[in-house]
């Protein structure tokens, strides 16, 4: 069964700068805590393929995903890899003015089976649904010590 996520938020940061942070997937462990690890497998202009691996309470599991880059109006998921049947996603980063932004982030999934489900559902969806805001405070907590 599919399911959808949509998350919206708006930032008092650029949409350039949003996009920059999203786009920076090596630095996700440091403030995304089910994030365990992030790896870099392939990174041209336009597009990124990495793994995140998403861990809590004893649950562990390695997403890869392929993202186009629309800089800095968007970045497209694609699944390549991990406990779904499929997965698809978009932020989009729609700028408001020079200094705002409306950050909004589209996730749509499907698990490859009931186990995987049963055991990585209620993680991954915490994470979804936490992902926007934990960005925002990021931006926050960057953007705000250089003074911006």
């Amino acid at each position: 069964m599919p399911h959808q996520i949509d998350k919206t938020a708006l930032v008092m940061h650029s949409a350039e700068r949003m996009f920059h942070l999203v786009n920076d997937i090596a630095r996700y462990p440091e403030f995304l805590p089910w994030c365990a690890g992030a790896e870099i497998h392939e990174r041209q202009p336009e597009q990124v393929t990495a793994s995140l691996e998403i861990a809590k309470g004893g649950v562990r599991h390695t997403l890869t995903t392929r993202n186009q880059l629309l800089m800095p109006e968007a970045i497209e998921m694609n699944l390549v890899d991990g406990p779904f049947r499929n997965l698809t996603g978009r932020w989009h980063f729609k700028s408001l003015d020079e200094n705002a932004c409306k950050v909004i982030l589209t996730l749509e999934f499907e698990f490859s089976g009931s186990l995987s489900r049963m055991t990585f559902g209620p993680v991954f969806s915490q994470a979804a649904n936490t992902m926007v805001d934990a960005f925002c405070r990021r931006a926050d907590e960057l953007y705000r010590k250089e003074g911006a």
